[in-house]
């Protein structure tokens, strides 16, 4: 599966995200390769150092990510690329090979309407996909008592893109995490907050990456004789 962490707006948190997200797909078992596609490739060096064993590659040449990326797919579990904050084109490639897209937007009405002109490019791909890939937003920086108004409900209903229910509140410990080579999960008591936070949001976007608990030795089923 190819999942794009993608918004034409920089400043949002995707590379937080996409980070944070292929370690934790690594956390589950899976093998993961990161697809860092912004010419600043911060989210490669940061995994490099944060999760060595996550493969990490930098991909900005509209043609080389339609062409490498689905044979990235086919040789590991998730790639999940690190979209950049303009250049249309190279947006518009890696949506037309990605299964998913997440999209990180700040909690605002104005940052809710604006993804109206973000997710332009997400749309062309969606009508020439017949629909793929399905994306969901996700509002980052949120502040601890943010409340999801009504509103920003229907501004995202109208672009046909749902909301996770957990959001990645605006917590000191994310911009930390670069410079201490490390992922939340990783960075002691300070960060169990944080970790609980990302862990919950993965799970609401990709259930079926959860790594299942092995049955303990007595429930499993015996053959038969």
């Amino acid at each position: 599966m190819i999942i794009a962490v993608a918004n034409s707006k920089g400043g949002v948190g995707k590379s937080t995200l996409a980070v944070h997200l292929a370690a934790w797909l690594d956390k589950q078992g899976h093998r993961v390769t990161l697809a860092d596609c912004d010419t600043q490739q911060s989210s490669s060096q940061w995994i490099r150092e944060a999760a060595p064993q996550v493969k990490a590659l930098c991909l900005r040449d509209p043609d080389d990510i339609i062409n490498e990326l689905p044979m990235l797919a086919q040789e590991t579990d998730y790639v999940v690329a690190d979209g950049p904050g303009s250049l249309a084109e190279t947006s518009r490639a890696l949506l037309l090979v990605a299964d998913s897209a997440v999209v990180p937007c700040k909690a605002s009405m104005l940052e809710i309407r604006a993804l109206d002109a973000a997710t332009k490019v997400l749309r062309q791909a969606q009508k020439i996909r017949s629909g793929m890939p399905k994306a969901k937003i996700v509002l980052s920086m949120v502040g601890k008592n943010y409340r999801l108004t009504q509103d920003m409900r229907e501004a995202a209903a109208l672009l046909k893109l749902p909301i996770t229910p957990t959001f990645m509140t605006l917590r000191q410990i994310y911009a930390d995490a670069p410079g201490q080579a490390a992922v939340v999960w990783n960075m002691g008591s300070r960060a169990r907050e944080a970790a609980v936070e990302v862990d919950t949001l993965f799970r609401e976007l990709v259930p079926e990456a959860v790594r299942r608990p092995a049955k303990p030795a007595a429930q499993r089923r015996q053959p038969v004789a």
